[in-house]
């Protein structure tokens, strides 16, 4: 259990990046906020692909995702375990382990860090993992595979599950299926091993829902959808793990008429602003949240200093924002006015080739 005031604690943040096996695919940097940059201070090889991670600061813990060959050469996908030294930011592998058949792009940790649970964006499934008792590897105890599609003949000709995201109580399993326009709502049977299907909720036609986020009262829930970029709001009914659709907004100025996909979406700590990149009109986009009602009114939108901004995060106290851009191979580092939610670019960029994941934590 982290004790120490946040103050006096350091900031580490870990980056997945698209990579071949032979180059760096995982980062570590130290963020100093007082002087607003980011310092490389280790990183690690040896996985294709290491995009999305997930961090047990508790345990000084990293998770990635890879790519894998089965032995008749099929993708397959992988997990790698890391642990890392807090005073050095210093990377040690643990252990590489098989979860689903096909390629996955997410990946998520319960409360108890007892669980994995991996999203195949390709395979249309959802893979359940049983942890190891000290964190370092774990073993597939379920799979469920999506059936269907939606309006989109390209994107949508069969199911694309793009993320899973735990209730706030742990009580559920959120899955967005970017194929199938909807959000699936998983729980587990009596044993915690098996994944049974609880709800679901469906969205327009041709939204494309990718990543999920909660608002700190539990009340409502924020999905930004790939395709059509746009943010839905739902009310969260915690007891009944359902939810209830309240609106969608747009992610992009109404002047703009060029491409765009979105990707990321986070809420402050505070509930009160809202956040979305867009990739295409290469921005950030944010919301004003309505605590009462979980509406939504748009603030500003802000270039995102790159190109095609796959992923972001914001610090643990949130005072800034850090923007993954993948195409342009950067991530760029934005002051948040907490009183506003507005953002400023500081000037201070890193170079990172093709980041995905951004994963700021004090330890």
């Amino acid at each position: 259990m982290l004790t120490e005031p946040l103050q006096n604690r350091r900031m580490l943040v870990f980056a997945g990046s698209y990579a071949e096996e032979q180059n760096q695919g995982v980062y570590v940097y130290e963020f100093d906020e007082s002087k607003e940059e980011l310092t490389l201070l280790d990183s690690a090889g040896g996985l294709k692909n290491p995009t999305f991670l997930n961090v047990d600061p508790s345990r000084n813990l990293l998770y990635a995702i890879a790519e894998g060959l089965s032995p008749d050469g099929a993708k397959i996908a992988q997990a790698a375990s890391f642990s890392f030294t807090p005073e050095t930011g210093k990377l040690s592998p643990l252990h590489t382990f098989n979860t689903t058949d096909s390629p996955t792009c997410h990946i998520q940790r319960d409360k108890a860090d007892s669980r994995l649970i991996v999203t195949s964006y390709h395979g249309g499934m959802v893979g359940y993992l049983k942890l190891s008792s000290d964190g370092s590897t774990a073993e597939l105890t379920d799979t469920r595979q999506h059936t269907g599609g939606s309006v989109d003949p390209e994107r949508q000709d069969r199911p694309h599950p793009h993320s899973s995201f735990y209730s706030p109580d742990g009580k559920f399993i959120l899955v967005q299926d970017l194929g199938l326009d909807r959000i699936i709502v998983y729980r587990t049977d009596d044993t915690g091993e098996q994944l049974i299907r609880h709800s679901e909720v469906q969205l327009h036609p041709g939204a494309g829902p990718r990543h999920l986020t909660f608002h700190p009262n539990g009340m409502f829930a924020y999905v930004i959808n790939e395709l059509d970029s746009t943010v839905t709001a739902f009310r969260y009914h915690s007891a009944e793990g359902k939810l209830e659709t309240i609106e969608t907004v747009p992610t992009l100025p109404a002047d703009y008429d060029g491409e765009n996909g979105c990707a990321e979406i986070a809420i402050s700590s505070d509930g009160r602003f809202l956040y979305g990149s867009n990739r295409g009109h290469d921005s950030l986009v944010v919301y004003s949240v309505d605590g009462e009602t979980g509406r939504l009114s748009v603030l500003e939108h802000v270039p995102v200093e790159g190109k095609h901004p796959r992923h972001f995060g914001l610090t643990p106290n949130g005072t800034h924002l850090l923007a993954a851009n993948r195409d342009t191979d950067n991530i760029a580092v934005f002051r948040v006015d907490r009183d506003s939610g507005r953002l400023t670019y500081t000037g201070h960029s890193v170079n990172v080739s093709k980041p995905v994941c951004i994963q700021p934590f004090y330890v």
